[in-house]
């Protein structure tokens, strides 16, 4: 719940003209921003032609409801994000199953939804510390996901993101993941998905810094990056170095 519409058109317009001046700032990246509802169709316009297109950037939405119009006051349908501009929108963050108990039946009807209409879903995953602590994440993650994407055929999960947020890694107060705890949930999902997903991420606490650890962590395939992205600057500076590690480790 970040950025008026005249702060998002800034963010877009700064990290348009980036990719205007260094064409090799997103080469081997594919690269998204998820702005809140009433910024997309602003972000979209005015990335301009690198927005939903190879070498730019997608637009995602931070939720949409499974349902494509109704009665559900202060809700918005996969169908209106879509004309917004829109090519993906996230499902199941923690802040979402949170404040809001979303289950995990409710992103399943999310994910369905999301796929009927040609968006890709980014599936949020991830547990509490309590269930760190008790040696349970691995179960717990898998549990998420196995419900979200129950019943979905080959090509359909194809299509998919799966984002693990270790809830006790993201927000204000969240502590970076050290790559030993990340080790066991990302070989489990791996197991799981590998090759049946478009990819696997990471979010909680990524930073320009510890960025080259997370990626070179071999089960990731990418990050997810949430407070270290919110200055324009800081999202191209990221970019820039995500890029260059790519170019290093083809």
């Amino acid at each position: 719940m970040n950025k008026t519409l005249a702060e998002a058109r800034e963010y877009a317009d700064t990290v348009a003209a980036a990719v205007e001046d260094d064409a090799g700032l997103t080469q081997g990246v594919e690269a998204f921003v998820i702005p809140p509802h009433t910024a997309i169709a602003t972000v979209t316009e005015r990335l301009g032609r690198w927005a939903n297109t190879a070498g730019g950037f997608r637009v995602g939405a931070q939720n949409a409801h499974w349902q494509d119009s109704g009665a559900w006051t202060g809700e918005v349908s996969m169908p209106q994000i879509k004309d917004a501009g829109a090519t993906m929108v996230e499902i199941g963050h923690s802040e979402r199953r949170t404040h809001f108990h979303e289950t995990v039946e409710i992103t399943r009807f999310k994910v369905e939804s999301a796929l009927r209409h040609g968006l890709v879903p980014l599936l949020c995953i991830g547990e509490p510390a309590e269930t760190r602590d008790g040696g349970h994440t691995c179960s717990y993650i898998l549990d998420q996901a196995r419900g979200a994407l129950a019943g979905l055929q080959r090509q359909e999960l194809a299509q998919v993101l799966i984002a693990y947020e270790p809830r006790w890694a993201i927000g204000a107060l969240g502590r970076p993941a050290r790559a030993e705890e990340l080790a066991g949930p990302f070989a489990a999902l791996r197991n799981e998905y590998g090759g049946l997903v478009a990819g696997l991420l990471y979010g909680g606490s990524v930073t320009l810094d510890n960025m080259p650890d997370l990626l070179a962590l071999e089960e990731v395939d990418g990050l997810f990056v949430g407070r270290a992205a919110w200055h324009a600057e800081d999202f191209v500076e990221l970019l820039r170095a995500g890029s260059r590690w790519c170019a290093g480790n083809r």
